[in-house]
């Protein structure tokens, strides 16, 4: 009953945690995190204990999820370099780079074990960058780059830690084979997302109650994750591809579903993140309790490990910006951008979640190598980079003067809503029901799809009141809403699958067609 009331406890301290977050300016996951590490200090605070080879699997699936949902595979298509980039090469850096260190430091630590340490603090965290770096206004390009790389990172760590721990376990020498074992999983995962995104899409069709639709969304992360894992695949690969694929299978007549799922997705995403991270700092809380006075020997070594992780990604960022560019690539272009990525790089769910999967013994029964020490500096990069970048990147983005003034997002917004607009004309046009309707109501339809571009771009939606805009749409319902309004959206739908195309901008005009669509009569 304890954990369940510090469960709920840790719920509402998340929507506190937003109220705040807002009035301050400052990310609320990096608040519900010194939150609930402070609340550990009260005396006969519950403890709360959850098995490590749980944290991934419960947290990572819904988070991973809303995020890949606001992404397409027209965006992987297109920055395919970026992601190999960053995703891949720039964690087997940081491993190999913390691994060395590691090695030098730590006596009798074994190259495995310290390899392990370095595939524990390589991946950035996508909860974490998506929940700070779109509160400070930063430029929609470097968002984008963040995600796409957090999309994926979290795969090549987690291979290169379990052949890692599985070496270290067993006396071997770390194999090589850990490539081949990553390609031979994203091709797996790759499949299985493939196909439970096809599955999810044939439910959607055969299901008629629209909550149960929407529903269906929350369960398939979580199948796609531990069924990927059961063939000993990638679980990460596998959700994400699977929300691009249920992306790509949608239909432009799903208007109310849309609205609904978006909805539904954006209170979950809000309350997993709030609670995982609140549960992070209550386990952060608990490794520097266990340690005791222990932990005071391991500063050192900790530190430089924070050091070494912010200049590895500091140095390939650089290297990245001194690169040609290419059509499909995010490079940072320049020293500016290079900063804020850097800054960026926040560590979180997957770096706790590998440090207490570490096992406490080897196969001969002796102590893991530095099991401890590898433990606290982890939790010490987890601090250093979330924590310390969460709090100064809103003074970091005013002093570079970097804030976005989303100048792109609105002229991307109002090319797509002129296609959109066009298209319901030209559908209007070549419909015969145009030549039915009564002179006056063809006037009507015309004043319509003039102010069809401005609603569009601006919401103008909201400053109405339904009761109104049911009253004046009400004469257009049949010409307007199953022809105008269906032609609209599937041009927008077909849109943002283009390469070039951002996502978040398509999805937001296609809110404004499913909104505008809802409160029209059938």
């Amino acid at each position: 009953m304890d954990q369940l009331a510090l469960i709920i406890g840790l719920l509402l301290a998340t929507v506190v945690a937003v109220g705040i977050g807002d009035r301050l300016r400052l990310p609320f996951p990096v608040l519900m995190l010194i939150l609930a590490a402070s609340l550990t200090f009260i005396p006969g605070f519950p403890e709360m204990s959850i098995s490590p080879e749980l944290i991934l699997p419960i947290f990572l699936p819904p988070l991973l999820f809303a995020t890949a949902q606001r992404s397409s595979w027209a965006v992987f298509r297109v920055r395919w370099r970026t992601l190999l980039m960053l995703a891949v090469a720039l964690v087997v850096v940081s491993t190999a780079v913390v691994a060395g260190a590691a090695w030098l430091l730590i006596p009798g630590i074994g190259i495995p074990a310290a390899i392990a340490l370095g595939a524990m603090v390589a991946p950035p965290d996508p909860v974490a960058v998506e929940s700070i770096a779109g509160r400070v206004h930063m430029p929609r390009r470097l968002i984008t780059v963040l995600q796409s790389e957090g999309l994926f990172n979290d795969a090549a760590a987690i291979v290169i830690f379990q052949a890692a721990v599985a070496a270290t376990v067993s006396g071997t020498q770390f194999s090589p084979d850990v490539a081949l074992q990553f390609v031979l999983g994203a091709a797996v995962a790759v499949a299985v997302g493939i196909g439970m995104g096809w599955l999810t899409s044939l439910i959607t069709r055969l299901v008629q109650s629209m909550v149960a639709r929407s529903a269906v969304t929350l369960v398939v992360p979580f199948a796609a994750y531990i069924l990927a894992e059961e063939v000993h695949a990638s679980g990460v690969i596998a959700v994400v591809v699977t929300a691009l694929e249920i992306q790509r299978h949608a239909r432009p007549q799903d208007a109310a579903e849309r609205v609904t799922r978006s909805a539904f997705w954006d209170v979950v995403e809000l309350l997993v993140t709030g609670l995982a991270f609140g549960l992070v700092g209550l386990e952060v809380r608990q490794v520097v309790r266990d340690e005791g006075d222990g932990i005071v020997g391991m500063i050192g070594n900790a530190v430089v490990v924070c050091v070494l992780v912010f200049a590895v990604r500091f140095a390939w960022m650089a290297m990245m910006s001194g690169l040609a560019r290419t059509r499909d690539s995010l490079r940072p272009t320049s020293a500016k951008e290079v900063l804020i990525l850097t800054w960026c790089g926040m560590r979180g769910l997957a770096t706790l979640a590998l440090a207490l999967a570490l096992p406490l013994t080897v196969a001969d029964g002796s102590p893991f190598p530095a099991r401890s020490q590898l433990i606290v500096i982890a939790c010490a990069v987890l601090l250093a980079t979330l924590v310390l970048p969460g709090l100064t990147l809103p003074w970091l983005m005013r002093a570079l003067k970097a804030s976005g003034d989303g100048s792109e997002e609105r002229d991307a917004a109002r090319v797509l809503a002129r296609r959109a607009q066009e298209a319901a004309i030209a559908a209007l046009k070549a419909n015969e029901l145009m030549k039915e309707l009564p002179p006056e109501k063809v006037a009507l339809v015309k004043e319509k799809m003039t102010r069809l571009h401005a609603e569009l771009l601006d919401g103008s939606i909201r400053n109405e009141s339904v009761g109104e805009l049911r009253q004046r749409g009400r004469e257009l319902a049949i010409a307007v809403q199953t022809i105008a309004l269906d032609a609209a959206r599937q041009e927008v739908v077909a849109a943002r699958n283009e390469p070039g195309m951002d996502p978040e901008v398509a999805d937001r005009v296609l809110r404004q067609l499913d909104l505008r669509t809802m409160i029209m009569p059938e």
